[in-house]
């Protein structure tokens, strides 16, 4: 894999100078990879999942770590060409194993001190998805964060809810809407459109809008914490 690397930096023309590339595969809770520069040597740290990897897809992944460390910009080739691999079913399913192997998510109860998480999800799965929407494990978050209120993990299949939201002083409304967001990332997962992640699909954003408070929740978030408009 060092020979790799090697290749790409003299191809990307990279005016600095390094004495060795050292590469290896990891085994990370999912998939994730690693590069640094130290001593004027190379360092790179790459998830076991992509062992099995064709080597287009490794050098591609090259190309996209050394930019990345010397702030040039990659290919869009060498993006859709690992983002094309990664998004295969049979590439997500084995992410996702590792994840679930070799992590945890650490979360409250649903039941919170003014509001359970349990119960607005059966309400909601049953109001906007007929109660189709599969088993997802809910909890509170350990932190009170302002700024991820909300998250859906794939792997663990959880949704975590920011207990800062546990609050008499928040609606009912605004944490419905957030488990509702969270729901949404579970019944449209996470898409690849060219050489870009898409994480909010136009059926995501579209879905998102018949929930009856839309707007008003939207506004609210923004004023208490500065979410995008």
């Amino acid at each position: 894999m060092a020979e790799t690397y090697e290749r790409v930096f003299r191809r990307l023309a990279i005016r600095r100078s390094v004495r060795a590339f050292h590469v290896e595969f990891r085994a990370f809770a999912g998939l994730r990879s690693t590069i640094q520069l130290r001593d004027s040597s190379v360092r790179v740290r790459i998830s076991d999942v992509l062992e099995q990897a064709p080597p287009l897809v490794l050098e591609a992944l090259a190309e996209i770590l050394l930019t990345q460390l010397f702030r040039r910009q990659a290919s869009q080739e060498a993006r859709e060409c690992y983002l094309a691999y990664v998004f295969e079913p049979a590439v997500r399913r084995r992410i996702d194993a590792a994840r679930r192997r070799r992590g945890f998510k650490r979360l409250l109860a649903a039941q919170g001190k003014c509001y359970d998480l349990e119960a607005i999800f059966t309400d909601l799965n049953r109001r906007y998805f007929r109660s189709r929407l599969g088993r997802i494990r809910l909890g509170w978050t350990l932190r009170r964060s302002r700024t991820i209120l909300g998250h859906y993990d794939s792997a663990h299949r959880t949704v975590s809810v920011s207990r800062w939201l546990d609050s008499p002083t928040v609606p009912l409304y605004l944490v419905e809407y957030i488990v509702y967001h969270e729901m949404l990332h579970a019944r449209f997962p996470l898409a690849r459109q060219g050489h870009r992640r898409v994480i909010h699909s136009e059926e995501f954003r579209a879905a998102e809008k018949k929930f009856p408070k839309y707007e008003q929740a939207r506004k609210q978030l923004k004023t208490l914490c500065g979410w995008p408009d």
